[in-house]
């Protein structure tokens, strides 16, 4: 694998490196931004996942429109809309400006995360091109790592005594640095090639030539325009399918499985917790500044096991990653609802003196009351202090008021992060590659990633509903359940595909 290739790959999927920094950004902002513009529920819900909404709609035609104008020109919009979006959303003077902010930079993901891997496919050899597609995925996890370790500083930095930040600016601050990624992403496209299998479609041999043989050279280059011809002689007919060819009976144990495997990625709550690590980790009464840092823990370990992930994928095989996962995954969500469920809230005199805000003195009534729940107490704290003064202070009041094994929920949280990141994570995406016919496998991935993006989105605008109303611990144990039936449904029916050939899974999977 050549030094350019590699080089190529990376600057492709920096695509991936901001939507992961977009993501965990946001975990943090809305600690600040929530209370400033007085957000209910369904708002905080709305800003953290009106982007996936966005992304679906950049999923559905960016495919195509590149297919027309090219991949690199919509990687270059792509990146100029991050660019726009970091902006904008730093500058937000209310909450209708922030999420259409947001939803600039959903049109850029969702385009990114069709186009990044599509790219890197047409312009390395077979040989690499598992490696350098997952290549997208380690830089998802390391724009979550950037985004959790800046989101600590800027809370660790925003102190009473700062000149500089304060709880007015600093979530500005936290949006606003994404702007930087951004510029460098789009200059390094300028430098990258176009793709020489959008090239070859559009008659330009010539180019196309000189840009694989620049790549890997001159024998290989002769190689790669090849296998291109058999490739586009082999998709002549990809133009006939239609939606409804994906529900014939002999795609149908793919499609369900796919479908199985898609639904459950999301549906088991991972986005919830990485969008809203920083607030969930304040349920456990840990406080802000220890929020802040167990998320760049988390972000850690995400990048760990993305690793670990990469190593055994060829290794074990898709199957056993999966369902060891998914069981991991059960296991981890029901310990987080268990030590939820045994924690008691309680403010005693003192606590409520110590609390540095002025409107603390409303509390004095509630002083020494236990509340077994924390759907309980969340709403006597705002019934005495109204919803934007305790959003506000909700750090402060949870840490001061909550009996619990912490330590027990975060082991859950970091056991599910962990089992996710070498599971569903990435191993989705290799067996939906792998399991659809040449001829369908854009538009069942295509469906798939829509669905999976709509649940997603749903999952991330319902969250601080769910935590305000059905509370932590069942919030977390319908998550667990929900994994824990996806494991059995896996264990029954989920095929392996390592060490086949793209011809024997066909064989053996899709019924003549």
């Amino acid at each position: 694998m050549s030094r350019k290739l590699l080089l190529i790959a990376f600057v492709v999927s920096l695509g991936g490196f901001l939507f992961g920094f977009d993501a965990g950004i946001i975990s943090g902002v809305m600690s600040y931004a929530g209370p400033e513009f007085d957000l209910n529920e369904t708002q905080v819900g709305w800003v953290v996942s009106s982007p996936s909404f966005a992304a679906m709609i950049a999923m559905l035609f960016s495919g195509r429109l590149s297919d027309i104008i090219g991949r690199k020109k919509i990687l270059l919009v792509v990146a100029f809309l991050y660019a726009v979006s970091a902006l904008f959303s730093a500058y937000a003077t209310s909450y209708e400006m922030l999420y259409i902010a947001r939803m600039i930079g959903g049109l850029a993901f969702g385009a990114a995360l069709i186009l990044a891997p599509m790219y890197i496919a047409e312009v390395s050899t077979a040989k690499n091109r598992g490696k350098l597609v997952a290549i997208q995925q380690l830089n998802i996890v390391l724009g979550f790592f950037a985004a959790f370790l800046s989101n600590y500083f800027f809370n660790k930095y925003n102190t009473p005594n700062s000149s500089f930040l304060n709880d007015n600016n600093v979530w500005r601050w936290m949006l606003g640095v994404e702007l930087l990624p951004a510029i460098l992403y789009f200059i390094a496209l300028f430098f990258v090639p176009r793709s020489p299998r959008w090239l070859y479609l559009k008659s330009k041999f010539d180019e196309a030539k000189k840009v694989l043989n620049s790549i890997h050279g001159d024998l290989t280059g002769h190689q790669e325009i090849e296998s291109i011809e058999k490739n586009i002689h082999a998709e002549k007919n990809t133009s006939k399918v239609v939606f409804k060819d994906l529900f014939k009976k002999s795609l149908r144990f793919i499609l369900i499985v796919g479908l199985v495997v898609g639904v459950l990625q999301q549906i088991t709550g991972i986005n919830a917790v990485y969008f809203y690590a920083t607030s969930i980790f304040k349920q456990t009464g840990i406080g802000t500044d220890a929020s802040f840092s167990s998320g760049v823990l988390l972000s850690t370990i995400t990048v760990i096991f993305t690793f670990v992930a990469m190593y055994l994928i060829d290794r074990m095989g898709r199957r056993p990653l999966l369902l060891v996962g998914t069981a991991g995954i059960a296991l981890s969500l029901l310990l987080c609802a268990y030590g939820f469920k045994q924690a008691k809230y309680e403010l005693t005199s003192e606590d409520i003196s110590n609390f540095q805000f002025s409107q603390a003195s409303m509390l004095s009534p509630l002083a020494n009351q236990v509340f077994e729940n924390d759907v309980d107490f969340k709403n006597a704290m705002k019934l005495a202090l109204g919803n934007q003064v305790y959003s506000k202070n909700d750090g402060v009041i949870l840490e001061a008021a909550t009996t619990m094994n912490a330590n027990l929920v975060l082991i859950g949280i970091l056991g599910f992060i962990a089992c996710f990141a070498f599971s569903l994570g990435p191993v989705m995406w290799v067996l939906l590659s792998e399991l659809y016919p040449i001829k369908y496998r854009g538009l069942a991935i295509g469906v798939i990633a829509f669905i999976n993006s709509f649940i997603s989105s749903v999952i991330q605008l319902i969250f601080p509903w769910e935590l305000s109303n059905l509370g932590n611990a069942m919030s977390f144990f319908l998550f667990g359940a929900t994994a824990l039936v996806g494991f059995f449904i896996l264990l029954r029916i989920l095929p392996e595909t390592k060490g086949k050939s793209l011809e024997q899974i066909e064989n053996e999977f899709v019924k003549n």
